[in-house]
């Protein structure tokens, strides 16, 4: 094992260390002790490669599987997802499922083709006499269009002088004279556009001989990467602990995407339990760890824990997971068995119930009771929709229903309005220097990492939170929220992302580390009353300090 690619031996002794009885779940998991122990390993590594230095500090996402060999001693496997070094092979980490840098492979020389088809397409498109070609049409068109804007006002003019000599009464030698005239004119002003057309036409037609070209070179490329690519996908033969070999595309084929994503299976997870299958390693756990900076609209923090990417990876783990006792991937934090919802507002018309973290809002997909169902079933008379407004599943604090359907319209309109005041109470992960602000972040979902929020600028949706600092304690923040918009996880990226305030909160097992729980709590609420027109504020304070 020891001259496998990517496969160590632990420096110090594990037998103190209590093995896993399932294997990590790849998309929610706590890094087991030996997941740690190489994880460790893995970045003393790294901290030694100076030449590597800076692309580490652009940032990427490492791996590591414990496994256990076929005579029963224990070791992992490290890897990094897609390229390191301009290379996806070194000798410390486990080898590429399929090596897109092979020289003699089809991807590589199918690739210079392509690559060959661009330099055309650069050549053609930077060539002196197509932009020669180009400055002569706009010379042109401006020419003629002045040109014929001269004629015109021309012709104008002339018409206007006939009119004045004709309101004179001529003769009809004098008549016959003035509709000769006319008829001149406008056959010259005809000729005249005729001519520059003709000009036109002429660059016009040798402009379309390199766009042409430049196009079917285009189409060309097109079809070729589309064939490639294609291709690659059946290159990709993933395999799993029973020994069924399936390639990206008919993984795929089932899923709502039905096409692999670019990129699939070159990120660490797949690469790691390749390797063990194939040289008949156990897999006993893994854990996969962001280094470097984070990248942009991203939220990777150095040295973090991070699940499995769910739009690359989920299709392809699940293949590979079979055979495998697989962790749940439900977690404590997130199931509530006996929901206690506290009502802190009722009356005739609205309720206002404290929803505690672990509680979904609305139902879902694990089981347990919402907020909506409890609420359901004691006001079973009650007419609309119910809830006015979510809260996410991991914070807890006060959630708005409406008993009846005008009350619920009336609250949302608030709420689309923005005149409904939300604050909400959390304690950040670090020391924040700002003691009040205003956060501007548009977020969009990450379509590779569902549930997740991504800051996008050109694609976003408009995100707005002001925030205030209550204390700083023993390397914390107690802070206040006031969000103006109501986007998905809009406080935890703002609190988290660097151009936010940079600080995840405590818990936030998305944007930062997990803990017993997350710290953010929805305090306060204040709203008009659709009934009673009156100002109501209802308050609840968090179970932590």
């Amino acid at each position: 094992p020891n001259e496998m690619e990517g496969f160590h031996f632990f420096t110090d002794s594990m037998t103190d260390i209590l093995m896993p009885s399932k294997f990590t779940n790849p998309f929610r998991y706590v890094p087991h002790p030996l997941s740690i122990k190489a994880t460790e390993a893995v970045q003393r590594y790294l901290s030694t490669q100076a030449a590597w230095a800076e692309e580490l500090e652009k940032g990427k996402m490492f791996g590591v599987l414990v496994v256990r060999t076929p005579q029963g001693e224990v070791g992992f496997l490290a890897a990094f997802s897609g390229m390191l070094a301009g290379k996806n092979r070194h000798s410390f980490f486990v080898p590429p499922i399929y090596d897109l840098q092979d020289p003699q492979g089809f991807f590589k020389t199918e690739e210079k083709k392509i690559s060959a088809i661009n330099r055309q397409i650069d050549q053609l498109k930077g060539a002196e006499s197509y932009i020669d070609c180009l400055k002569k049409q706009n010379e042109l068109i401006t020419s003629a269009r002045i040109a014929l804007e001269n004629g015109k006002e021309a012709l104008l003019a002339a018409k206007k002088q006939r009119d004045r000599i004709r309101e004179a009464g001529p003769d009809e030698a004098l008549k016959r004279r003035l509709i000769k005239e006319s008829q001149f004119q406008k056959a010259e002003l005809k000729r005249l556009k005729e001519h520059w057309n003709r000009q036109l036409a002429a660059v016009a037609a040798e402009r379309s001989r390199y766009e042409e070209e430049i196009s079917r070179l285009e189409n060309e490329r097109k079809q070729r990467s589309a064939t490639l690519q294609k291709r690659l996908f059946t290159q990709f033969e993933i395999v799993n602990r029973n020994g069924e070999k399936k390639n990206l595309s008919v993984i795929f084929e089932d899923t709502p995407q039905k096409t692999p994503p670019a990129g699939a299976g070159e990120c660490a997870a797949p690469r790691l339990l390749q390797q063990a299958f194939l040289h008949h390693l156990e897999p006993i756990c893994m854990a996969e760890f962001w280094w470097g900076s984070s990248p942009q609209g991203e939220i990777r923090r150095h040295g973090y824990y991070y699940p499995a990417c769910k739009g690359k990876c989920e299709p392809i783990l699940k293949h590979m997971l079979q055979g495998l006792q697989v962790e749940s991937e439900t977690s404590a934090q997130e199931t509530v068995l006996q929901p206690k919802l506290e009502i802190v507002y009722e009356d005739q018309w609205i309720l206002g119930v404290a929803k505690p973290a672990g509680m979904l809002s609305v139902p879902g997909n694990i089981g347990a009771i919402s907020v909506y169902q409890w609420i359901r079933e004691k006001y079973p008379y009650a007419t609309g929709p119910l809830l006015v407004h979510r809260l996410d599943m991991a914070t807890s604090g006060i959630l708005l229903a409406a008993k009846t359907k005008e009350v619920h319209q009336n609250l949302q309109a608030q709420f689309k309005n923005r005149t409904i005041q939300k604050r909400y109470v959390a304690v950040l992960d670090g020391t924040i220097s700002a003691n009040e602000g205003t956060i501007t972040l548009p977020l969009r979902p990450d379509p590779m990492h569902r549930p997740q929020q991504i800051v996008d600028t050109d694609k976003g949706k408009p995100a707005v939170t002001r925030f205030h600092v209550i204390a700083r304690e023993n390397g914390k923040t107690k802070i206040y929220f006031f969000p103006l918009t109501g986007r998905t996880h809009q406080i935890r990226v703002h609190a988290a992302h660097p151009c936010g305030l940079n600080t995840a909160i405590i818990g936030d097992e998305l944007y930062g580390k997990r803990a017993k729980r997350l710290f953010l709590h929805a305090e306060s609420i204040t709203f008009q009353h659709p009934v009673t027109g009156e100002t109501v504020t209802i308050e609840k304070k968090a179970d932590f300090s």
